[in-house]
This record gives structure tokens, sequence and C-alpha cells, in this order.
């Protein structure tokens, strides 16, 4: 099923608006939309908004990850591959491993952590401040007298944290292929 040769002006096409539309969206969701929703909503607001947002991110990432792969794959044999196509080619397999990951493993753990924490913050009338800084005493003496919300909030920081080193990596992935793509186009 390899098509080596030149994949035309359809697939070339197809192929640059879906790891063009995936970095923007990246880049939007990654660089804006988080910080923006921070500093504007309550807290639990705001992670109720991310938790409806995100699986949709998240797979259409991998989508997308997914189509750019196998669009290169299908145009590239392994076996007729340059040093620079094979770095390609592996930001893609990366990009697509990571947001697997993010999208089924990662995200959603975060997430149902975060839903054990707000019951817990509730409980203490926390989780309606706006921004992080938002009461942050009250939620350091909750995590010093209540074990089971320290826990939560480290397995909590822990997925996030991975979650968001997935999601920069396809991020970087991604971009990097732009610049490969925009370095042999022949003309603008």
């Amino acid at each position: 099923m390899v098509a080596e040769g030149d994949p035309g002006n359809l697939v070339r096409t197809i192929h640059l608006l879906v790891l063009s539309a995936s970095w923007g969206m990246q880049c939007w969701t990654t660089f804006v939309a988080g910080f923006v929703l921070i500093r504007g909503v309550p807290r639990h607001t705001f992670g109720l908004v991310q938790s409806k947002l995100f699986p949709f991110y998240n797979h259409i990432v991998l989508c997308c990850s997914f189509i750019s792969l196998a669009i290169y794959a299908a145009y590239h044999p392994r076996e007729l591959l340059s040093p620079s196509e094979s770095v390609q080619i592996t930001l893609f397999f990366v990009c697509l491993l990571a947001a697997a990951l993010h999208a089924r493993w990662f995200s959603p753990v975060t997430t149902k952590t975060m839903f054990k924490m707000h019951i817990i913050e509730r409980e203490h009338s926390l989780g309606q401040g706006v921004g992080l800084s938002a009461n942050r005493e009250a939620y350091q003496r909750l995590q010093e007298k209540d074990p089971k919300y320290k826990a939560l909030r480290q397995r909590f920081m822990r997925y996030h944290g991975i979650s968001s080193l997935c999601n920069l990596l396809c991020l970087l992935c991604n971009g990097a292929n732009l610049v490969y793509m925009a370095l042999l186009m022949p003309t603008l």
C-alpha cells in the first residue's frame, strides 16, 4: 500500500491542513485559552470547562497525528528515507504516541482525580475563588489536615504534569514538522 512518489496536490493540501490545524489548536489551547480562563472564572468552573473540552481536544490531536503520520508514511517508504525524512517520520510517530497516551490515559486520570478533589474542596467551601492564587492558604491547610486530599493533590499534580509534557511534546513535534514542510516548499 506504499504510494511512493508525488502525493499530488489534494493529498499535500490535506496533509498541510491537518498538521497546521492541529498545531494551531495546540498553540491556542496551550498558550491562550487556559491562561485566560483560569484568570476569569472560578477554579471549579475552570476544571469543569476543561473536563468537557479536553477530551475533544485530545482526541482531535490524536486523529490529526494519525492522519499526518499515515499520509507521510504512505509516501515515504522506510527503505528510501533520507536522514531528514527519518527525523520527520520519527517526529510524527512520537507525536502520535504522546497524543495517544495523553488522550487515553493521562488526561482522563487527571480529570477523575480533579473531580475527587473538588468534592473535598466543596466540603471546605473552596473552589469558587478566581485564579490559582485565590485562597492559597486554605488549600494549604486542607492539604496539611486531610491526608486523602493531600494524596489526591499529589496524584493530580503528577498526572497533570505528565499530561502537560505529552501536550508540549506533540506541540513541538508538530511545529518541527511544519518547519520541515515549509523548508521543502518550492515557493509560496
